[in-house]
């Protein structure tokens, strides 16, 4: 226990950019945020502005300010500053430092389940579950000591190369936005501009989705990959077709859970999202 709150300290101690995203750290800041110290996203990074968090809650508290959150800083959080995960088998309805961990972690797998809050409600109980079913677990909603090695593994990668589907820049990213996570890439692109297929595939998906994506066209690939292209003004291809890399196949919109025109891309392996930037060129 000593050993792991030590290696927690010290990954608060360095700076932000030579930090990688720590479940634990994730989890500090949904706390930090709950108790009105931090208002910043949910990046797991223990960059400034989580320190100077850390800081103000042991001011706060009347302890060292020395922007470390060692166990007093996490007593002094209360039940959001406990148990660490593993202490304990997580299932519906848990609350605490363990499930923000774990709301990260299975995010990072490409399972995100809303707000990173802490609370292992009916999203996350779903999410957990379809993790378990990719990673060949049972699927009982309990994340005991097998879920959990399995979700620490690292993320799932593209076995695939794609193309842009446009030549537009990227805005948001792939990872932590905010307090949830962002399952794809966001392309600046005006509306109208033709989407290409990414790679050759067959149209699984090619509809007004009832979610968030608004009018969507998912193709099919090898390797268990399909690939998804959201927010779409017009769709271009029918369901059972199938389609050559660049094959226009909609244009870009401001559909569904848009705010203004752009193109979101998923892809995803099995079910799981993974990170388009290391195999879109």
């Amino acid at each position: 226990m000593l050993v792991i709150l030590g290696l927690f300290a010290l990954a608060l101690a360095v700076p932000a950019a030579a930090s990688a995203a720590s479940a634990d750290v994730a989890a500090l800041q949904v706390a930090l945020r709950a108790r009105g110290f931090y208002a910043g996203g949910v990046d797991g990074v223990a960059g400034p502005a989580t320190t100077a968090a850390v800081r103000r809650l042991q001011r706060r508290r009347g302890l060292p300010a020395d922007g470390i959150a060692g166990p007093r800083t996490r007593r002094a959080l209360g039940r959001r500053g406990r148990p660490r995960l593993g202490s304990r088998p997580l299932t519906l309805n848990d609350r605490g430092w363990d499930v923000a961990a774990l709301q990260f972690l299975l995010a990072t797998q490409g399972f995100p389940s809303g707000t990173f809050d802490g609370g292992l409600g009916w999203h996350t109980d779903a999410a957990l579950r379809r993790f378990q079913a990719w990673a060949g677990l049972p699927a009982d909603g309990v994340a005991g000591a097998a879920t959990l090695a399995a979700v620490r593994r690292p993320p799932p990668r593209s076995p695939l190369r794609f193309r842009r589907p446009v030549g537009d820049p990227i805005g948001d990213g792939f990872g932590p936005r905010g307090i949830g996570f962002h399952p794809g890439l966001d392309f600046v692109a005006p509306r109208g501009r033709p989407v290409q297929a990414g790679a050759s595939g067959c149209v699984e998906v090619a509809h007004r989705d009832r979610g968030g994506y608004g009018k969507l066209v998912v193709l099919r690939h090898g390797a268990g990959m399909t690939s998804w292209y959201a927010h779409l003004s017009r769709i271009a291809v029918r369901r059972g077709q199938c389609v050559a890399a660049g094959a226009v196949i909609g244009n870009v919109g401001s559909t569904g859970f848009s705010t203004g025109p752009h193109l979101h891309f998923e892809l995803r392996l099995r079910g799981a999202a993974v990170d388009p930037t290391p195999v879109t060129g």
